[in-house]
């Protein structure tokens, strides 16, 4: 669903990401860990085509995203660190919009189950986003992703600010989303949320994915000894 192929950016002498080969399947959950500048939001930002490379291809369901980026996007969901909303439209109001720009229009009984599917609570449905959590903002963002029937979901430090209980919530959707088939890319600095959710863990160092983890095989701690070594300078 989500392809790499020696995909590569530079910014003048600083290498962002290098060659990086990386296929992500249907249902999977791939977590990439690393500090700050590690390259995790680059590689994010080349499949959403935010971004162009300077070498190597991303493909999304086997598009080239380079060549025809807004068919890529047809697949893709896309939820930020900071969940960009209307706060003066609701819950539904602004699912609505994000649905229209998308290109799918569905009546108002489709979309709050949508909202309600992606665990928004109801009583919120009709509220002003300008009074949600961040927690109750990606949860309008998740249910962007399945009204889109969207295939792959593209995630950039998620859990980053939520608290235990909202950090959990988010990691059940992806699994819920996981078991439907989505293909999940999610950049994050939570160790403990990458062993519980992902399928497949990947650490990225100044630019380089520098090692492959399958978290069914390793604790909590072996993650963390992981992870810390190639932090080291």
């Amino acid at each position: 669903m989500l392809e790499a192929r020696g995909l590569t950016k530079r910014y003048g002498d600083v290498l962002a990401l290098s060659s990086l080969d990386l296929a992500i399947a249907p249902g999977e959950v791939f977590c990439m860990l690393g500090a700050n500048g590690a390259g995790k939001t680059t590689t994010i930002n080349l499949f959403l085509s935010f971004i162009a490379p300077t070498s190597g291809h991303a493909f999304v369901k086997g598009v080239d995203v380079g060549q025809a980026p807004l068919e890529s996007k047809r697949y893709l969901a896309y939820i930020p660190e900071q969940v960009m909303l209307y706060g003066s439209l609701t819950g539904l109001e602004n699912l609505d919009f994000f649905c229209a720009l998308a290109g799918v229009h569905k009546d108002r009984a489709a979309l709050r189950a949508h909202l309600a599917e992606a665990g928004l609570p109801e009583g919120a449905i009709d509220r002003r986003v300008s009074t949600y959590s961040k927690g109750m903002r990606q949860k309008v963002g998740i249910a962007v992703a399945i009204a889109k029937d969207a295939e792959a979901l593209l995630l950039d430090e998620p859990t980053s600010g939520l608290d235990p209980k909202a950090s959990n919530e988010f990691s059940e959707l992806l699994l819920k989303l996981s078991a439907r088939g989505v293909a999940v890319l999610m950049a994050t600095h939570d160790l403990f949320r990458a062993k519980e959710t992902g399928t497949r863990i990947g650490i990225m160092r100044q630019g380089r994915m520098v090692q492959m983890l399958n978290p069914r095989e390793i604790g909590h701690s072996d993650l963390e000894r992981a992870y810390l070594e190639h932090m080291k300078d």
